[in-house]
């Protein structure tokens, strides 16, 4: 098991901050519901990760946040992307379908082959 999801979790270091942000982009979120969200679709993020991820974007400037006090409960650190972060996520977004798209034509001709 450790074979198939040792590579599963590099490319999903290399695309967290991606992520991270496209999550942002759809509403302010704070980071323990990013990683409710990412674990839904089959994304299993730990705290450990997404802190980390969003501390490199607001050192880049590509994150905004706002301390919002919850109903009775701690107040929470809410993140939206920047003017910067928005740019940032449509050049990574450009760049990402480019990537699996490549990287799609290599691996389904090599299966049509197999086959």
């Amino acid at each position: 098991m450790e074979e198939t999801s040792a590579p599963r979790a590099q490319w999903l270091r290399g695309v967290l901050d991606m992520c991270l942000l496209a999550l942002m982009a759809e509403a302010p979120i704070y980071g323990y519901e990013m990683a409710v969200r990412l674990g839904e679709v089959g994304l299993d993020v730990a705290d450990g990760s997404i802190y980390p991820a969003l501390a490199r974007l607001r050192k880049r400037q590509l994150v905004e946040v706002e301390r919002r006090t919850g109903g009775g409960g701690p107040a929470r650190t809410y993140y939206r992307p920047s003017a910067a972060g928005f740019q940032m996520l449509r050049s990574w977004t450009r760049d990402w379908n480019e990537f699996a798209t490549s990287i799609g034509s290599i691996i389904t001709r090599t299966a049509e082959k197999e086959s």
